[in-house]
């Protein structure tokens, strides 16, 4: 009976247009959680989903980000199944931190350890310079990418979101000769990045290649592709770009999203006060 569930679940969220990652990801925390409930009904009620939430939040010690994931997946699983939802299944309050992200120095640094492999720099430009984020990068197709006039398409996005992204002149040469190298790799995938196997890469993949670039560039922090986007839209911030432009960049819907690198800005400012600070 849980395979089926799992199988139609799968369904239901194929059909609700999620992403194949949140797909995955869904279904390993419904398998976790049916694990959880030891029985055969999969009716829950509010006493089942207190026990739940301690259990994600003690036994296996998740961050509220991952209890997140976890409390969506089932209430997403009960209304596949259309079983009544517990008033008490929601989610723990998000912390409002402070995202990170490369100084100018650091992100200088990154490009260079990219600079030897065509296509370690396209992704790292593409990274920094457009903001996009790791599940579009996997995503792209060759035909997504349009050099003559500096943009890329970003098909069904988070939210399942068309939208476009710019290149300046150093990504577009970045994207320019790894396409180069690209076209006269055979293969019947479409994806612009493929991996050694000559398949589309995955999320870890491309998180790793990121991550060991970093090390190589003696980068302290840890960096991922989503510190990359931070640091793009804290740099076009800064530049004094405006927010509701960096909204549509990054694919936000909603503009209190992206209100969270006005901290950044602010910081920035008192960073930039206390070296310029009077002293008398």
């Amino acid at each position: 009976m849980e395979r089926d569930a799992i199988d139609a679940f799968k369904t239901y969220l194929i059909g609700e247009r999620r992403s194949r990652y949140t797909i995955r990801s869904y279904i390993s925390m419904v398998r976790e959680f049916l694990e959880f409930l030891g029985r055969k009904e999969i009716a829950v009620d509010e006493e089942d989903i207190e026990r739940y939430k301690e259990f994600l939040a003690v036994e296996k010690g998740y961050s509220k980000a991952s209890q997140r994931l976890a409390l969506n997946a089932v209430k997403a699983f009960l209304k596949s199944q259309r079983k009544s939802v517990p008033d008490n299944l929601r989610p723990p309050r998000g912390s409002h931190r402070v995202p990170k992200y490369l100084t100018a120095e650091e992100a200088k640094a990154l490009l260079e350890a990219a600079s030897g492999d065509v296509k370690a720099s396209a992704m790292v430009s593409l990274f920094l310079y457009t903001g996009l984020r790791v599940s579009e990068l996997c995503n792209l197709n060759i035909s997504d990418v349009n050099l003559r006039e500096g943009i890329i398409t970003v098909r069904s996005g988070k939210g399942d979101k068309d939208r476009i992204v710019i290149m300046n002149e150093r990504c577009a040469s970045a994207v320019s000769d790894y396409l180069n190298m690209r076209k006269a790799i055979e293969s019947k995938s479409r994806a612009l990045f493929l991996s050694r196997k000559r398949s589309r890469y995955d999320t870890s993949s491309v998180e790793r290649i990121i991550r060991n670039l970093a090390r190589r560039a003696g980068i302290e922090k840890k960096v991922t592709p989503h510190v990359l986007r931070h640091t793009f839209a804290t740099t076009m911030l800064m530049n004094g770009a405006d927010i509701r432009f960096i909204q549509q960049l990054l694919g936000h819907s909603s503009i209190a999203t992206t209100e969270i690198y006005t901290h950044i800005n602010e910081r920035a400012l008192k960073e930039m006060y206390m070296k310029y600070e009077p002293r008398y």
